[in-house]
């Protein structure tokens, strides 16, 4: 028996299909007994895996962890799994431990860390426990040996989503996992594709993934959204690609095969490359369903993205901003301001650029955080510029100094002084009052008008210090942040 464990990460109404262990399920279909726990659905999710274990024959706990939530709740799942059977293996797999792989090691509680794909190295290290092949011979797979010393075996190269099985939804209750949306009453989520081929240095996607990206088949995209919508009930569906589009020959042939589907979708790509294609492609996205789309602007500095290696610029971004609002897709920016290099400077510039691309498409949804660095796996004990040294163990990163810094709540970072700090998060609160996101359907049409007409003076007049009336409006409306939707 093979446990697929996916931690607590948000509330109920957000929660979407656990991609991650469902992937892993697809490979042991048909060739292994196993259970998937959902820590996002299960009442305690720690109990039901104690009683398989108690029932017998567990060889394996494999968990997949995210920076943030998901991280918290398996440290705490894992250490009551380890108190009451000590024996058991548990690997964790996902973002977490291929970026964080020695914090990852360093937890009592974890034998094993999976860094990047896992479909394949599951299936090996399943092997290895039995004894069929050594564990230095899998490629991505970290873990202590017999004296405690941590081994790291060469990197796994990655796989299209073509090579895998479908995900076996037969093997979840889907309607737990089909929530109304902005984009429709029953929102399905898939994967296309896994990695990125970009090196945007703070992103650690490709230190996690890899620099190249691996593309789903337009047919199979086709052929799986089709069961979801003809079997389950499927109206829309988030893509929760890194880069959603790469080629304009895919994207166009996507969006042909999804017209007759009739799903309304979200995505995420970079402004570059939606900006270089053609107005019959962008029609066709419309016409395909493509309701928003997630670009990473980042900075109103050219010099900061730049620096940052995000191969965009400023004029990109408004090029895209004005071009996209012919075609009824809403874009949806997000920002990381407050650059050490010059905290100040990127600020202004960027809460200036901001205003400038909500003159030219007001639709824009915009999405802020404070600059927070990402350590990547080679500098992970590292410092940032010699002011930050990351956590050692995962412990450490579920407190909640750390867990700010992850979700870039109050990250607390030395380079960004209290009234600067403060700018950013004052004007956040103008901003989304002044133009409260379309993707809160619970929100009524009175809140939204009583927002605006609290916050219209302030962003008229750019006096954005102290905006409590709004906060206190924002607490009594608890319109939901895109942002937060995990938590």
């Amino acid at each position: 028996m093979i446990v697929l464990f996916n931690p607590r990460a948000t509330s109920p109404r957000n929660r979407r299909f656990p991609l991650s262990v469902m992937s892993l399920a697809a490979v042991l279909e048909g060739r292994e007994q196993y259970e998937i726990v959902d820590g996002n659905v299960e009442d305690d999710a720690v109990e039901r895996i104690l009683r398989l274990i108690e029932a017998g024959g567990v060889e394996l706990i494999g968990v997949t962890v995210m920076p943030g939530p998901q991280m918290a709740s398996a440290v705490d799942a894992c250490k009551q799994i380890r108190r009451a059977h000590p024996k058991v293996p548990i690997a964790w797999g996902g973002y977490f431990p291929s970026l964080y792989t020695m914090a990852t090691l360093n937890a009592p509680y974890v034998d094993y860390a999976v860094r990047g794909q896992g479909e394949d190295a599951i299936l090996e290290l399943i092997a290895a426990l039995r004894g069929q092949q050594p564990l230095d011979g899998i490629a991505g797979l970290s873990y202590k040996d017999q004296f405690g010393l941590h081994r790291h075996n060469g990197e796994r190269q990655m796989k299209p989503p073509d090579d895998f099985p479908w995900v076996p939804y037969h093997r979840v209750n889907v309607s737990d996992y089909l929530r109304p949306s902005f984009f429709g009453a029953r929102t399905a989520a898939h994967h296309a594709s896994i990695g990125c081929p970009f090196k945007c240095s703070f992103c650690g996607v490709h230190a996690a993934y890899g620099n190249r990206e691996k593309i789903e088949s337009p047919a199979r995209t086709e052929a799986v959204l089709k069961h979801l919508k003809e079997k389950y009930g499927a109206d829309s569906v988030q893509f929760y690609d890194m880069n959603f589009f790469l080629r304009e020959d895919h994207a166009r042939e996507i969006a042909d095969r999804m017209v007759p589907l009739g799903m309304r979708w979200w995505c995420e790509g970079r402004i570059d490359i939606v900006n270089s294609y053609s107005d019959a492609t962008l029609d066709a996205l419309r016409r395909a369903g493509c309701a928003m789309i997630f670009f990473g602007a980042e900075s109103g500095s050219d010099w900061v993205l730049e620096e940052m290696e995000k191969g965009i610029t400023t004029s990109e971004t408004i090029e895209l901003a004005q071009r996209i609002r012919r075609f009824g897709i809403i874009p949806e920016f997000s920002f990381v301001i407050g650059n050490p290099r010059d905290p100040e400077g990127d600020t202004a510039a960027t809460l200036e650029f901001i205003r400038k691309i909500k003159r030219l498409n007001p639709d824009s949804e915009i999405i802020m955080y404070h600059y927070t660095p990402v350590p990547q796996r080679d500098s992970m004990y590292g410092n940032i510029d010699d002011q930050i040294t990351f956590p050692s163990t995962p412990d450490e990163w579920a407190t909640k100094k750390w867990m700010d810094f992850t979700l870039r709540v109050d990250p607390q970072t030395p380079w960004l002084t209290k009234n600067t700090k403060h700018l950013i998060d004052n004007f956040e609160v103008v901003v989304s009052s002044r133009w409260p996101t379309v993707q809160d359907i619970r929100a009524p049409k009175w809140s939204r008008a009583l927002l605006k007409s609290l916050s219209s003076w302030r962003y008229l007049t750019g006096i954005y210090a102290w905006p409590q009336e709004l906060r206190l409006a924002h607490e009594f409306i608890n319109l939901r942040k895109p942002k937060r939707e995990s938590l």
